[in-house]
């Protein structure tokens, strides 16, 4: 007797991980969006058609930010950016992480979070990685916004690179880290949206220090060629 003779029935055929939402319509929130990661995203998500807002402590810090970058960008404080917006990167200073995120943990209730900070240590040597009592920042994120849907992506971007208007696309992978497979196919399809640039799903947030710790050695490789070093995965 087979198993479908038995009354079982069959297993749906596997989701192709290149299967993606539309995310075009949704509003993309930069924290830190002044500074030069913030920046660089909000630039290239906008000049790609997506509706962004950059948030600051000052919203008149914001607001002169966001007439810099164009593409219809808009400017608020921290807590009126989280508010509008749908997904909400997290790019402030790790020493400014957790204070941030607990001052907005009302405002991102509900929200899509998407931690891309990369708690870093520089000394003579260079820069080294540290390790957050939680175990990663987008760890330290998950505890401080338990209402929030939180995952962890766009680490190994160069803000030079993002910034930069001649360039028509980013030649980079981004690994995109969550609890939640539709939370991080979003973020995959949030990162396709910039042209040449590819969300990859590379683990549950338990991984992100790895992930995070990463950048230090770009930074070196960086500094040895005089490069912006990105990351691409093969054969997926």
């Amino acid at each position: 007797m087979t198993t479908n003779d038995s009354g079982s029935a069959p297993k749906p055929p596997a989701k192709d991980p290149w299967d993606l939402p539309d995310v075009s319509g949704l509003t993309v929130g930069v924290l830190g969006g002044t500074g030069p990661q913030g920046r660089g995203l909000a630039y290239r998500f906008a000049r790609a058609g997506q509706k962004v807002v950059i948030g600051s402590r000052a919203a008149d810090r914001a607001e002169a930010a966001a007439a810099e970058l164009g593409h219809g960008v808009e400017g608020a404080d921290n807590a009126e950016c989280a508010r509008r917006s749908d997904i909400v990167i997290v790019a402030v200073p790790w020493d400014g992480h957790a204070k941030t995120l607990e001052s907005l943990r009302e405002e991102l209730a509900g929200k899509l979070v998407v931690d891309c900070v990369n708690p870093l240590g520089f000394d003579k040597k260079g820069a080294f990685a540290l390790k957050p009592e939680e175990g990663s920042a987008a760890e330290q994120a998950a505890v401080l916004l338990p209402g929030s849907r939180v995952t962890a992506a766009f680490h190994h971007l160069s803000a030079v690179l993002l910034q930069d208007e001649t360039i028509e696309e980013i030649d980079t992978d981004v690994m995109v880290l969550g609890e939640a497979r539709a939370d991080t196919d979003t973020v995959q399809a949030l990162a396709a949206r910039i042209p040449g640039m590819r969300g990859v799903f590379a683990g549950r947030l338990r991984n992100a220090h790895q992930v995070e710790s990463l950048v230090a050695n770009l930074i070196s490789v960086n500094r040895r060629y005089k490069a912006h070093a990105g990351l691409r995965t093969t054969d997926v």
